[in-house]
């Protein structure tokens, strides 16, 4: 059996048993001492503008932080240092990569962890033996953290590197083919309006008729979204009541006989926005969610509000989305439908991030979730 990234690493570093049980022998000593080492943390990295400007949401994030930063140190010490611990860690570096840090700064940070923790083992242990041997394998597990960072870190900048030019392609061509498009099915709809004036009352033809203008209205309709995806429409800005837009965007959907629950809604207020493409983001997911479920289901709205920020989940019943598509879901022409062109998600991340929010697939035992989160106003 090949040997995984994370072995590799330990062996490198020549990580052993040993060090495993030097950690934890630091841990009781340091522990009482994590708030203190994620204050000076925090409060260097504050100082740095870029690293500052890519912590949003204030006092409350940078709060959140804190108690993240404390757990990390506590599994740091504990473990057990498996592929688990290696999956948890690598998912820093593709965070640092969606909100855009500089790579210098996990060096610069991880030498504050270093620094405060050398010097917490030069006060609290007293055996010298034991503070050159919790030194050295915390300085060793330190090493591989960072490693570990930046490898991941550099895996998702390549990807989302790809993506950017991929999309910009995509973007090249749907231009260009939207707006020819545009051309020939004008002409169509003008011919269908004369010729249904000129096949009278007859029932089959009619028939035929309304089917060319069903099929005119599906295909203006994705242009439109294709068009939507490449342009920036400037945002109609007010003050929108998002549990409004919510019942007005499910009044839109075709549920059938599908039932669709709202929960605590009462807990969303008013967010800054457009109205319109407010609602265009959940009656897509809403429509999402009702075509999932086939003929049978429940389709879920459910509202949440935290540290002045409001989420809205839309979740479903049915079979959920498969684990090879969730890392590209939201990117465009990704689809698990039999009949959809997978531009629905994508232009709904787009939207939202336009907004200042962001859009999450959260995994379920059955069924798909979708969290939005937008500022409050």
């Amino acid at each position: 059996m090949s040997e995984t990234l994370f072995e590799e690493l330990k062996r490198y570093v020549g990580f052993d048993a040993a060090d495993e049980a030097a950690l934890r022998g630091a841990h009781p000593l340091l522990a009482p001492h994590f708030k203190a080492v994620a204050e000076t943390f925090y409060d260097r990295i504050l100082t740095h503008d870029e690293a500052r400007k890519a912590l949003e949401g204030g006092e409350s994030m940078v709060g959140r932080l804190k108690i993240t930063l404390v757990a990390w140190m506590d599994y740091l010490l504990q473990g057990p240092w498996d592929e688990k611990y290696y999956e948890t860690r690598a998912r820093i570096g593709r965070v640092h990569v969606r909100i855009a840090l500089p790579q210098h700064y996990m060096l610069g940070a991880m030498n504050v962890v270093r620094r405060e923790f050398n010097d917490l083992l030069e006060r609290h242990q007293p055996d010298a033996a034991q503070r050159v041997a919790a030194r050295r394998s915390i300085n060793k597990m330190l090493d591989i953290e960072l490693a570990i960072m930046l490898h991941t870190y550099r895996e998702d900048l390549l990807a989302q590197q790809a993506r950017v030019e991929r999309l910009s392609t995509f973007g090249q061509l749907v231009g260009s083919i939207g707006h020819e498009l545009r051309n020939p099915l004008g002409v169509i709809e003008s011919s269908l309006f004369i010729l249904k004036k000129q096949v009278g009352e007859d029932p089959k033809a009619q028939k035929h008729m309304t089917r060319i203008g069903e099929q005119l209205d599906i295909a203006s309709h994705i242009i439109s979204d294709l068009l939507d995806m490449i342009r920036d429409r400037p945002l109609q800005r007010e003050r929108v009541e998002l549990a409004q837009v919510l019942r007005d965007a499910a009044g839109a959907v075709n549920l059938g006989a599908k039932p669709l629950h709202f929960v605590n809604l009462e807990s969303l207020a008013a967010v800054p926005g457009d109205p319109v493409q407010l609602r265009q983001v959940f009656v897509n997911l809403i429509e999402n969610a009702s075509q999932a479920l086939g003929e049978t289901g429940e389709v879920f709205v459910e509202g949440t509000r935290e540290d002045g920020r409001f989420q809205v989940a839309v979740e479903d019943t049915g079979p959920g989305v498969p684990a090879n598509v969730r890392a590209r879901l939201f990117e465009p022409l990704v689809t698990t439908k039999a009949r959809g062109i997978g531009l629905g998600l994508a232009l709904v991340k787009r939207i939202v991030e336009r907004h200042g929010g962001t859009i999450v697939y959260a995994p379920r035992e059955r069924g798909a979730r979708f969290v939005v989160t937008l500022p409050s106003a």
